[in-house]
């Protein structure tokens, strides 16, 4: 069966155009923003420090190590509070080797309006604030390091800044 060269160069025209207009169509919707209805949901992971540590008079640096995620109506969110034992100054008060608190949880509730996400739910706090079932806040900016995290959580406030890792809406 021969087809007419004129057919044949048609269809593939067709089909070279069917292909370029999924590929530029595809980087344009994926790139048109949150409408504050966010489907995937909310995720980080990585390093931060609190701002200020542990505040005045000593201002002893805090570390974090934190993880979340959550989608739709259920999430996870871990937190591990990391101090040196050493006193500034001394060797060794660079390490960040001491569980000064650990937040556990479940992330019940969820609202991203831009950049910004908060989270809620309860978890188990021990070491500074420790007991279970402690209601917590997380509000979170999208970014790499440089995003902010607000754990709001026993009372207590702590303002942090990722230093590495990343949050994502």
């Amino acid at each position: 069966m021969k087809i007419p060269r004129r057919r044949l160069l048609l269809v593939t025209l067709g089909l070279v155009t069917l292909a370029l207009a999924t590929l530029v169509a595809t980087p344009l919707s994926a790139a048109g923003g949150d409408d504050g209805q966010n489907k995937h949901g909310v995720r980080g992971g990585g390093t931060s420090l609190v701002a200020g540590g542990t505040g005045a008079p000593s201002f002893v640096p805090v570390m974090t190590k934190f993880a979340f995620n959550w989608s739709a109506s259920a999430g996870r969110f871990e937190c591990l509070a990391l101090m040196p034992s050493a006193a500034a100054g001394t060797q060794g008060s660079g390490n960040f080797d001491t569980n000064a608190m650990y937040v556990t949880g479940t992330i019940t509730s969820g609202e991203v309006n831009g950049n910004t996400a908060v989270l809620r739910g309860t978890g188990a706090v021990t070491g500074i604030g420790a007991g279970s079932n402690r209601p917590f806040t997380l509000t979170v900016t999208r970014g790499r390091p440089g995003a902010t995290l607000v754990l709001v959580v026993s009372g207590m406030t702590f303002n942090e800044i990722v230093i590495e890792g990343e949050i994502a809406l």
